[in-house]
């Protein structure tokens, strides 16, 4: 399983998000602390706490792929 680090800082980042990870064939998760939820549903993205890094796992892609799909989300 890859997973990378990101963050999201407004409202237009998080749906853009969203319609990226909707794309991913198979799972994506967004992980927030001891929180995980379905990066596909922006409704359990907005339930996360959205000042603090995030981290995305998909058993589908390669850690290569996550970058690349989420590369304007990686945090420093």
């Amino acid at each position: 399983m890859a997973s990378v680090t990101i963050r999201l800082n407004s409202i237009g980042e998080v749906k853009e998000f969203n319609r990226i990870a909707a794309t991913v064939p198979g799972d994506v998760d967004l992980h927030s602390g001891r929180y995980c939820v379905d990066a596909k549903s922006i409704m359990g993205i907005f339930a996360l706490n959205l000042a603090r890094e995030l981290t995305v796992d998909s058993p589908t892609l390669s850690e290569e792929e996550l970058h690349k799909k989420f590369a304007a989300f990686l945090a420093d």
